[in-house]
């Protein structure tokens, strides 16, 4: 079989293991059932995920122009507790920041390598748990906004990381801390303000990923410097793909990638 794609991050839906789908234009294909088997990707082109041309990917699936321009990758992006949309102050499109700030977010706590904080808007839930390769995850806070939601997690972050030790996480190795006693201990961190969008009786949801065999080594494939390459698919987690021989591909930072695949 043979497919052209436009890389973005994968589609995926909380099963038992979680279901990963590959955009491949007029069709979906569901990568779980191509687990064991031999895939050959090859770079192809770019293709802007804002402007769509044919221009050298800079970041985040756009180009140089794009990223520096482009609402949707604005700083704020990265670190909500600089979100202004609350204030009505634009930072490069008010009407799309208010559309996103503007909307509850979950900050949560994650299990991938260690226990993590995060933020994600509630519509996000929980794809944004799976793309980090989370075991485990548990909402901790919801607010109406993405500014509150930045707050919180300045403050916790001062006492747990809010990095995700993505080769830990591929290998396998999980942490053994009690997230619901991590929830405890961050609660007490929070100040007033917050206080009333703290989610007392919040359960944790585990995540299982379709994965045959962890790496004892990871490589990692990166398509500027490695155009082809072929493995077998042993495993899909967070927005990874691991082969037999360690190496791994991640598709989501790869948007903007057109890739030939064939299997």
């Amino acid at each position: 079989m043979h497919y052209k794609s436009l890389l973005k991050r994968m589609p995926t839906e909380l099963t038992e293991p979680v279901t990963y789908y590959l955009d491949a234009g007029d069709d979906f294909i569901i990568l779980n059932n191509l687990l064991d088997k031999n895939l050959k990707i090859r770079f192809d082109s770019y293709e802007c995920l804002s402007c769509g041309q044919d221009l050298p990917i800079f970041a985040q699936g756009m180009c140089k122009k794009c990223y520096f321009e482009s609402p949707q990758v604005g700083e704020w992006v990265m670190k909500p507790e600089l979100s202004q949309a609350h204030l009505g102050i634009e930072d490069r499109d008010l009407s799309y920041e208010q559309s996103v700030q503007l909307q509850p977010h979950i900050v949560y706590l994650a299990k991938t390598s260690d226990v993590k904080v995060g933020v994600t808007r509630k519509s996000q839930v929980p794809y944004r748990w799976i793309d980090q390769g989370a075991d485990e995850a548990l909402p901790i806070l919801e607010t109406p906004n993405r500014f509150l939601a930045g707050q919180a997690e300045v403050l916790i972050k001062q006492h747990i990381t809010d990095k995700t030790g993505w080769q830990k996480m591929l290998k396998g190795i999980q942490s053994n801390k009690d997230i619901l006693q991590v929830k405890s201990q961050v609660k007490t961190h929070l100040n007033d303000e917050l206080m009333p969008y703290w989610l007392e009786n919040s359960q944790a949801v585990k995540i299982e990923y379709p994965v045959i065999k962890h790496p004892e080594k990871v490589k990692s494939i990166n398509l500027k410097k490695t155009p082809e390459f072929e493995g077998k698919l042993v495993g899909i987690k967070g927005q990874y793909l691991i082969f037999d021989d360690g190496r791994v591909f991640n598709v989501r930072n790869h948007s903007g990638y057109v890739i030939d695949l064939s299997f």
